[in-house]
């Protein structure tokens, strides 16, 4: 799997994102360009090459894609890649009063994945995890598409007779979570009445933090991390349907 998503959505409260995204409209330039605005208040703001969703729901180093239409406000960005999304910025939880905001982010180096759910800006679901830190954060309730994972229903088979570390791959249900909460996946079967992604047409922009780290130290923080990480953390399921860590030698 080389998946990668860094992306935040809004839509109205009544309507599914997927619903809205199925027959897009064109970017409106003058509402996009505020919504970078007012979501990176005080970064420096440039315009950029155009993209799609497809290409671009996680772009690289200090790029945002972005449109605004109808019901529809959506921002794809890799500072979104957050490792536990109940901190994302007050500013932006508090744009989603009277309407729902998802958040979602992983990254297939690490096999990690992350979303969350706002419903009128409060949190109703946020995961997080990954097989090298277990489950980062864990808020609220599970949402449909999950219980099927956590039932223990998509095993992973193990590698050179070694467990994966969790009972279910995080980018497998990475894939199911995009569907369900934007209605496309990036690596999985295409079904009927999917959105067609590549029809979503982003606006690009450069947004950069002036107090922020440049892109070259942000990307020797995280191969630090990547080269930090010791041996992987063991789980398995239990009869409640929760999770219990296991020591990596009593894993048989």
């Amino acid at each position: 799997m080389g998946a990668k998503t860094g992306v935040i959505a809004y839509s109205s409260s009544d309507t599914p994102l997927p619903r809205l995204l199925r027959t897009p409209a064109r970017p409106d330039a003058a509402a996009t360009a505020a919504l970078i605005e007012r979501s990176f208040p005080g970064w420096r703001v440039s315009p950029a090459e155009p993209g799609t969703l497809l290409d671009d729901i996680r772009p690289p180093g200090d790029l945002a894609y972005a449109t605004s239409f109808p019901g529809v406000d959506l921002i794809c960005c890799a500072h979104f890649m957050l490792d536990r999304p109940s901190q994302l910025p007050a500013h932006l939880v508090a744009a989603s009063k009277g309407r729902r905001l998802v958040l979602h982010a992983m990254h297939s180096v690490v096999d990690w994945l992350a979303f969350a759910v706002w419903e009128d800006g409060r949190l109703v679901r946020s995961l997080s995890l990954s097989p090298g830190y277990g489950i980062i954060e864990n808020v609220g309730e599970p949402c449909p598409f999950e219980r099927p994972y956590w039932n223990g229903e998509h095993p992973v088979p193990p590698a050179s007779g070694e467990p994966y570390p969790l009972p279910f791959h995080p980018l497998e249900l990475g894939e199911d979570a995009l569907r369900a909460l934007l209605g496309f996946t990036i690596e999985g079967t295409v079904e009927p009445g999917d959105v067609d992604a590549e029809e979503v047409e982003l606006l690009g922009f450069t947004v950069i933090d002036p107090e922020g780290p440049t892109p070259e130290e942000r990307r020797a923080e995280f191969e630090a991390l990547v080269a930090q990480m010791g041996e992987p953390r063991v789980f398995r399921p239990q009869p409640d349907g929760s999770l219990k860590e296991v020591g990596w030698d009593d894993r048989g």
